[in-house]
């Protein structure tokens, strides 16, 4: 049965909250973590007009070449503390929301941020949800690795 799933995850990163901000805003940034580890996000794949009302648009790859694009639009943008963008069918740019993600940065005292990422109202059943939030745990595990090593 599908409902409207929501989940929130928090991880800590080792970078500043204007580093976290511009791996999630730019396409040289959202290239090097965005999609789960069988998938790459080519920098030239992916549309980001980073403004309230501006659409997002990338295009997955996964090992075997195949395609999965993904998209929405920025509802807010307040750097960089946080982003509010919707997701859903890429093909349907529309305006009508499949979900809403929520980005909010915040920074620890180390240099470093804390990360909690909202996604809400997603139509889906429970099994599928729970793969979405794997997924976003490997994207995250690859924003890390991402953001230690420069």
């Amino acid at each position: 049965m599908q409902t409207a799933a929501e989940y929130s995850i928090t991880r800590k990163l080792a970078a500043d909250p204007k580093r976290v901000y511009r791996a999630w805003t730019t396409p040289a940034g959202f290239s090097r973590w965005f999609g789960p580890r069988e998938f790459t996000t080519p920098e030239d794949r992916i549309v980001m007009q980073t403004r309230p009302g501006g659409a997002w648009r990338v295009v997955m790859l996964d090992d075997a070449g195949n395609e999965h694009p993904l998209g929405g639009f920025y509802r807010e943008l307040d750097a960089p503390a946080r982003l509010v963008m919707t997701t859903g069918d890429a093909d349907d740019m529309t305006g009508g929301a499949a979900s809403t993600v929520s980005v909010m940065l915040r920074p620890t005292g180390d240099g470093g941020t804390e990360m909690t990422v909202r996604q809400q109202g997603v139509p889906t059943d429970a099994a599928h949800a729970e793969g979405a939030v794997a997924g976003w745990r490997q994207c995250f595990d690859r924003l890390a690795e991402h953001l230690e090593h420069r």
